[in-house]
């Protein structure tokens, strides 16, 4: 019977090994043949020092590509995480993911200058009646997150969206919100979220939604081709090295991860030379302040989060703002 169990241990382990070799294959560059000028916009990009010695030069692609996700994932360690921080026993439901992904890139040819100046535009309530919507509009690059509308909202907000992340559980449902000039970006932070993706860009059904905190979107309002999935170690670096989040826990102690908002301004460290932001500041003060800039949620919900620490993503943002890394076009 040992034999039998070792034999199979041993087979599962070829199996593995074949596995990583034909990823690997087509795995040769960094990034991937078809986006080789775009690693050249990056390193080439002046970013503002103060952004540079937050990131110490760790420029790397946002983005997984489907060509070289595994070794881009061993380079950077996220093969011995679990998700939300790793790629770890869901290798085989990010590569269904990204297949059915049209392209990687970043920017197209047509996007203008490679050193953009950014704005990523949180959904706090403190936007309401800032009229900061043209402002908003005039920047290279607009970041917004989840499903903070624009639609209704222009005269706060703006118009343009260059990128939104997001995660099934935050997706616009509504075609209304379609925007063809948009990048969506999957922010993944458990298997089911690649196998929604999957189903949804494959034209399969929904059946089981019980992984997810409140149900999913039932249809992908974006084209394939306006679709990326973030590479975890953006998140990573977020919750390690920018909010000091623990990196072991008792077993009493739920996890705690970084807000789709942080993770925003941390990519948008990774691409542009310069970043803003706009609808980040809460009133921790009064509990039935607006949390939002749409809706009627109060900052009740925010402060009774378990799965965030708002308390040390403000402490990072006062940072950002005092060490002059970013501008906070809200700050009062």
């Amino acid at each position: 019977m040992k034999r039998i169990i070792l034999a199979i241990l041993l087979a599962a382990g070829v199996m593995y090994v074949v596995l990583l070799c034909n990823l690997w294959r087509t795995s040769n560059y960094w990034f991937p043949p078809t986006d080789a000028d775009r690693k050249g916009q990056l390193i080439g990009c002046t970013f503002k020092a103060a952004i540079s010695s937050l990131i110490k030069g760790d420029n790397f692609y946002p983005f997984l590509c489907i060509n070289n996700f595994i070794k881009v994932s061993w380079d950077h360690g996220s093969h011995k995480l679990d998700l939300p921080y790793g790629i770890r026993g869901a290798e085989r439901y990010f590569h269904l993911a990204l297949s059915r992904l049209k392209n990687c890139d970043l920017f197209t040819e047509d996007d203008g200058p490679s050193c953009k100046k950014c704005v990523v535009v949180g959904n706090g309530g403190i936007l309401r009646n800032k009229s900061l919507g043209e402002t908003i509009d005039s920047y290279d690059v607009v970041i917004r997150m989840n499903n903070g509308p624009v639609l209704g909202y222009e005269e706060d907000v703006g118009r343009k969206t260059t990128f939104r992340l997001f995660y099934p559980e935050s997706v616009f449902p509504d075609t209304i919100h379609y925007d063809p000039n948009t990048t969506a970006v999957l922010v993944v932070f458990k298997t089911p979220d690649l196998k929604w993706l999957w189903d949804l860009l494959s034209g399969q059904h929904l059946i089981r939604t019980n992984a997810f905190w409140k149900k999913p979107a039932t249809q992908m309002i974006y084209k394939a081709n306006q679709i990326r999935i973030l590479d975890p170690t953006i998140i990573k670096k977020t919750a390690y090295e920018f909010l000091h989040l623990p990196t072991a826990l008792s077993k009493h102690e739920k996890p705690k991860h970084p807000t789709t908002g942080l993770i925003a301004i941390a990519f948008a460290f990774h691409i542009c030379s310069e970043v803003h932001l706009a609808g980040f500041k809460y009133n921790f003060e009064d509990r039935n302040s607006s949390l939002h800039y749409y809706g009627d949620d109060t900052m009740s919900l925010m402060i009774q989060s378990e799965y965030h620490d708002i308390s040390a993503e403000q402490r990072f943002l006062k940072e950002l703002v005092d060490r002059s890394i970013v501008v906070n076009l809200t700050e009062e």
